[in-house]
């Protein structure tokens, strides 16, 4: 949802109006339901942008909660666009429930609102349409969100540290290099058979002292360069392929799209939905290079073979990964043992994660810790042949 300003003609008069909508397109159609010709249509931005986030989460657990209370599909719509917080809110379940109004299903109401609805809610949720378990369909949605939700905060929530750590290690460099060397530099400057270090801490002193303004400057532009060059996709794409080359991130970065892959694929499955199907809507969590190998799976399903044995011929299973899929496929229970591998993948991942916390966060406080010390030392270490040459 975008807030638009909207420059109108009505009754004669020119008005602006600011209006809610998906795209300019509809938001030209609402002007015109209320007989307003639109002259001038501009994306408003503010302080917290013009875009606002529709909690999807919540919408699924109010809703699980309204019907299992027993209130009917458009009843229970009805009574959340009533307690809607925000216009994005409110806004999006009208969209539903005029959709119902005029007789479609949930699903198809959903599929009319891509950016807010993703397609596995949609199929999801037109599975259940047709053995009557939306309730069911909309719990199992929600598990899986708040299941891949977890996995994601824990891997940021790891990462956290190390950049706090670095950027505060950064903070005290920048402070002694630019403040405190330049101090002691000057005391020293005066001193003659300086050992090397010490004329080094002389000269970047001077430089400091003389050419200050130019440097901070310099220090910034290359901050915000970097920056810059960083959140552009070409670039992220890049570091990105030179982290999978390291084999133990690649292995990791494996069974992390695997317990996507085979979560989506047991909630579709759980829902009713057939396995070709499941494995193509499936297909849009794995990365452009595997999709081909899926694709050649899901010929091999048409054609009759076994799913474990295709995926663990394409590679898109891990050993205990494909005996539970053979365990699935014989006692017909496929959907569970899928939800089994995503927990089993799960879990090893956690202790990948706290195995790499726990290694990788003393060394970068080695390291740290190592640039501050050095460069106090470099302070010191004229003091002390001073010392030495009096003794």
């Amino acid at each position: 949802m975008q807030e638009y300003n909207a420059l109108v003609l009505h009754q004669g008069a020119v008005h602006s109006r600011r209006l809610q909508a998906a795209d300019p397109d509809e938001a030209r159609r609402l002007c015109a339901a209320e007989g307003m010709q639109v002259l001038k249509l501009d994306v408003r931005r503010g302080l917290r942008g013009a875009r606002q986030t529709f909690s999807l989460t919540l919408f699924v657990q109010e809703l699980v909660a309204l019907l299992d209370a027993g209130l009917v599909l458009v009843e229970a719509i009805q009574t959340l666009h009533e307690k809607a917080a925000s216009a994005p809110q409110a806004h999006v379940l009208q969209s539903l429930l005029n959709a119902l109004y005029q007789g479609q299903t949930l699903s198809q109401a959903m599929a009319g609102q891509p950016a807010v609805f993703p397609s596995l809610l949609v199929a999801s949720v037109a599975s259940s349409e047709h053995t009557g378990q939306l309730p069911q369909a909309l719990r199992r949605f929600n598990h899986y969100e708040l299941r891949v939700e977890a996995l994601r905060k824990r891997v940021k929530g790891t990462l956290i540290y190390p950049c706090a750590v670095i950027g505060v290690g950064g903070l005290i460099l920048v402070f002694l290099l630019g403040f405190v060397v330049p101090r002691f530099a000057t005391v020293f400057s005066g001193m003659r058979d300086l050992a090397f270090t010490g004329r080094l801490m002389v000269w970047w002193g001077r430089l400091v002292n003389e050419h200050g303004l130019a440097l901070s400057l310099g220090l910034m532009l290359i901050v915000a360069g970097t920056v810059a060059v960083l959140r552009t996709a070409p670039v992220r794409a890049k570091l990105a392929n030179c982290l999978w080359r390291v084999p133990r991130l690649r292995q990791q970065r494996t069974l992390f799209i695997l317990t996507r892959f085979y979560r989506t694929l047991g909630l579709l499955l759980q829902g009713g939905m057939p396995v070709v199907e499941a494995l193509a809507l499936t297909g849009g969590l794995l990365p452009q290079a595997t999709r081909e190998e899926l694709r050649q799976t899901i010929e091999d399903v048409r054609q009759g073979q076994a799913l474990s044995a295709s995926l663990e011929r394409r590679r898109l299973t891990t050993p205990i990964a494909a005996r539970l899929l053979r365990v699935g496929e014989k006692s017909g229970d496929l959907p569970g043992m899928c939800e089994r591998i995503a927990q089993f993948h799960d879990e090893a991942l956690e202790r990948a994660i706290e195995m790499f916390s726990k290694v990788f966060e003393p060394v970068l406080m080695l390291l740290v810790g190592g640039l501050i010390g050095l460069i106090v030392f470099l302070l010191y270490m004229p003091i002390f042949e001073m010392a030495g040459s009096v003794s």
